[in-house]
């Protein structure tokens, strides 16, 4: 019997940087797995790489060396059309800072992936006002970022994420801006959602007592990738 293949399966990736007076090996032959449902962890010192690996993972960036798949697609090799495509039917990505759009209303801005995928307005609205009551932001449908608290901005974020129920979310510190409580609701909330959707994370983050909640804990350092949780 065929098994599925894993959401993420990096072999021997690695990433550098040159200029005219230097050569910078980021990351060295990572090789590493991620599976449906998992939640995994990538911690280390500012500077280790660990924005650079989840850019090569999202397919923002090439590698200099090695492959990336995507359920056995490989990512590094598409182009970019092609690419976009793939990332709207498959991913999700949330950053430290929401990158909401100012001018759209919380149900507008999380209903934009499902209208980029071609769905009609009359379903992309549905599933966006869902998404959101999902994250306990439904009496905040019809408010505009600039309207939301920093808290509820990053659960939009996360909805956005969400709402095309993505194999895989991205995330890139998602809480580095929020006081802790607020912190770890919005953890809490990721976790339980991943347990609804049987959506894999990749979670970067400094924050230890977070990186706990998390399957597996991988630490990035000096370029070599190595778990500290398994």
């Amino acid at each position: 019997m065929n098994s599925s293949p894993a959401v993420v399966q990096c072999q021997d990736l690695s990433k550098s940087f040159h200029d005219a007076h230097m050569n910078v090996d980021v990351l060295n032959n990572l090789t590493f797995t991620i599976n449906v449902g998992e939640r995994v962890a990538i911690v280390g010192a500012s500077g280790s790489g660990k924005s650079t690996l989840l850019h090569l993972l999202g397919g923002l960036d090439k590698p200099s060396s090695g492959e990336v798949l995507i359920y056995g697609q490989n990512i590094s090799i598409m182009g970019e059309a092609k690419k976009s495509l793939f990332r709207n039917q498959n991913l999700g990505f949330v950053y430290q800072f929401h990158h909401l759009l100012p001018e759209f209303t919380a149900m507008e801005n999380i209903a934009l992936p499902l209208l980029i995928r071609g769905l009609n307005p009359k379903e992309a609205k549905e599933k966006s006002e869902y998404m959101l009551q999902q994250v306990g932001l439904k009496d905040r449908v019809k408010h505009k970022p600039g309207e939301l608290s920093g808290g509820e901005r990053q659960r939009a974020a996360i909805a956005r994420a969400l709402v095309t129920e993505p194999k895989c979310v991205l995330a890139d510190e998602p809480t580095g801006n929020l006081d802790t409580d607020t912190a770890s609701k919005v953890y809490n909330m990721m976790l339980s959602l991943n347990e609804t959707l049987n959506t894999s994370f990749i979670v970067v983050t400094h924050d230890m007592s977070l990186a706990e909640k998390m399957d597996r804990i991988l630490k990035l350092e000096n370029g070599y990738l190595s778990e500290i949780k398994n």
